[in-house]
């Protein structure tokens, strides 16, 4: 199979992908075209369909499709130039190479997880993460292999676990080196700040968010889960369930970034940051990576707002 990191400006590409999305649009001419998002195992990629022939043939997004395609170099991204595409058979493909999965040892990272559970000394709070990330119908079973995100960071299976116990690495650093912070309280919403993430977000292959995930978001939902596992647990103090729930409710640190409130504590505040830290540093990551580009300039990204700069040099 050929891999989407691996295509080059200018070949020709006959192989099987997962269409993730398919959208018509109209040109200036007035003549329909397709857009669409390929993915395989190894990231996506943006394809257009300018000439809808019979060798357009019928397939929605969510279907795996063979095409025929030349690639192409579009405003310092590759982009492919499709001229057929026919709906896959089964049998014709594996599934397995079409879900970007982390390259951590994803039951590493679980039995990490595990001992940060372990390592709480608060009751409550260690009944709290073990009904949610041990018994919880829902949670429980999916927590190890979830996605991140639909596309910003850590979108690919596992890529919840791994950003969590990223995070909250970084708060244990934080909770070592500044005396004042509540170990407790920062570990333990390091461990449940993305939880929400489980149910706003659908599995793969298709990623796309649920109704409740569009209404609400995973800040919210994570919120009302704590809210309600909490409340199953005899006399769990009032103020620490606040706390706890603040912290989620601020993790993303401004307004502008979806959270309900600010950072109003010390825990609440240092949690914004490694979160906001790990989000941005596999942003830089993704983008290096996934350029083709000849020089150091891998072009300007939308999200950080930047022209982001390969760290090479000479001597």
């Amino acid at each position: 199979m050929r891999y989407i990191a691996d295509l080059h400006d200018g070949e020709r590409v006959v192989d099987f992908y997962l269409c993730k999305t398919k959208q018509t649009f109209q040109s200036k001419a007035g003549k329909n075209y397709l857009s669409l998002t390929l993915q395989d195992k190894t990231g996506t990629i943006n394809a257009k369909v300018w000439d809808l022939t019979n060798g357009i043939q019928s397939f929605e997004a969510g279907d795996f499709i063979k095409i025929d395609a030349l690639v192409q170099t579009y405003q310092n991204d590759l982009q492919l130039n499709v001229h057929k595409i026919r709906k896959g058979h089964e049998g014709e493909y594996d599934p397995a190479d079409y879900v970007p999965t982390t390259d951590k040892d994803v039951d590493e990272l679980y039995k990490k997880l595990d001992q940060y559970i372990d390592s709480i000394k608060n009751t409550y709070i260690k009944e709290l993460l073990i009904n949610i990330f041990k018994k919880h119908p829902v949670i429980a079973p999916k927590f190890k292999t979830h996605t991140a995100a639909k596309t910003m960071h850590h979108n690919y299976l596992g890529g919840l676990l791994e950003h969590t116990i990223s995070v909250t690495d970084i708060c244990e650093f934080f909770a070592n080196h500044y005396p004042a912070v509540d170990r407790d309280l920062l570990i333990s919403t390091a461990l449940l700040h993305d939880v929400g993430k489980i149910l706003e977000l659908s599995d793969f292959p298709n990623i796309d968010y649920t109704d409740d995930g569009e209404l609400l978001g995973h800040i919210v939902m994570g919120s009302e889960l704590i809210s309600e596992e909490a409340d199953k647990i005899d006399g769990f103090p009032k103020q620490l369930k606040s706390l706890i729930k603040h912290s989620i409710l601020s993790h993303h640190g401004e307004f502008e970034y979806g959270s309900p409130k600010l950072p109003k504590t010390l825990e609440a505040f240092l949690l914004h940051a490694a979160d906001d830290t790990d989000a941005k540093e596999r942003m830089f990551e993704d983008i290096v990576n996934s350029n083709n580009t000849m020089g150091v300039w891998a072009g300007y990204n939308k999200m950080l707002m930047r022209n982001i700069r390969k760290t090479e040099y000479k001597d």
